[in-house]
């Protein structure tokens, strides 16, 4: 089955950068460097088009060559682009990334925090069956509120609706609290372990589950080398991690997330879903960079 799905998320150009050796604080350091189409929520967009399902992405950027990039990107994958173009540079992150694969991130919002909620409602007013905000729009102050209206309107017209958490420190910034009130009404919540954990409270993810789920109808919370869990209507499941090689995990989530709604969108099990969404980030973090395209 294949559904029309409005993603509403950051448009951004991702710098990722791998050092060979360690980092020489004053002089140079030999390093791997990719230069990519960014956007957590975009990577879940790629995963959803590959399956079929016809996705529009919703997002604000400035008139430059890195919003160039990522608009000539997701064309490419066959995805419609709705953007706002503004007075502000798109947005950028460089993400260094260390031996084990772990990635700490430098991120300029730029145009992102723009993102204006006509712009996002005109993009409703189009025929669609499903709703994903991204959990940058949320965590932003600047933002929050075109995502919750987004969400409000879309269950307003009865159709489905999911977000993800996306980034633990923006959250603590933010608060749960803050973020739990703007996502309310979501179906599908997505989140990894670390920001599960900080979104409820609870000093377990099975604990953390059992919170959110009084809040949202379907939980999904990566786990990195352990997997994937999952609980809908009071069940669990779960599924083991793919991953034989890490070399970046920039991105992991985010394909995992695509690749898990694309099969429930299309009427999958969430067994069939949690397979699916491990073998989309084994693919992805075999290489370098958040799509997983650059090998070494």
């Amino acid at each position: 089955m294949s559904l029309r799905v409005i993603v509403v998320g950051d448009v951004m150009l991702d710098v990722v950068v791998k050092p060979d050796t360690e980092i020489a604080p004053t002089s140079d350091t030999p390093s791997r460097v990719r230069l990519n189409r960014g956007g957590a929520a975009a990577n879940m967009a790629e995963a959803l088009a590959r399956e079929g399902h016809h996705v529009t992405y919703v997002g604000a950027c400035g008139d430059d060559l890195a919003a160039q990039l990522f608009e000539e990107t997701l064309h490419r994958a066959g995805i419609d682009v709705a953007l706002e173009r503004l007075g502000e540079p798109t947005g950028v992150v460089v993400a260094v990334v260390d031996a084990e694969g772990q990635r700490a991130m430098m991120t300029d919002r730029g145009a992102n925090s723009k993102l204006g909620y006509a712009h996002v409602l005109e993009s409703l007013t189009q025929p669609f069956d499903h709703l994903h905000v991204s959990g940058y729009t949320l965590l932003d102050p600047l933002t929050i509120g075109v995502g919750r209206d987004a969400l409000a309107r879309a269950n307003e017209m009865g159709r489905s609706t999911s977000v993800d958490v996306c980034s633990v420190a923006p959250l603590i910034a933010l608060t749960p609290a803050v973020f739990m009130e703007a996502a309310r009404g979501a179906g599908t919540l997505f989140a990894n372990e670390e920001e599960a954990l900080a979104l409820s409270g609870a000093s377990t993810v099975d604990a953390a589950i059992e919170r959110l789920s009084h809040d949202f109808a379907e939980i999904v919370v990566t786990r990195g080398e352990f997997g994937v869990q999952a609980r809908k209507g009071g069940a669990d499941y779960h599924a083991a991690s793919l991953s034989d090689q890490i070399i970046d995990t920039t991105g992991a989530g985010d394909a995992a997330t695509g690749a898990y709604l694309a099969v429930r969108l299309g009427e999958g099990t969430i067994d069939q879903a949690l397979e699916a969404a491990m073998s989309a980030a084994s693919l992805v973090v075999r290489g370098l960079g958040s799509r997983g395209q650059s090998r070494i």
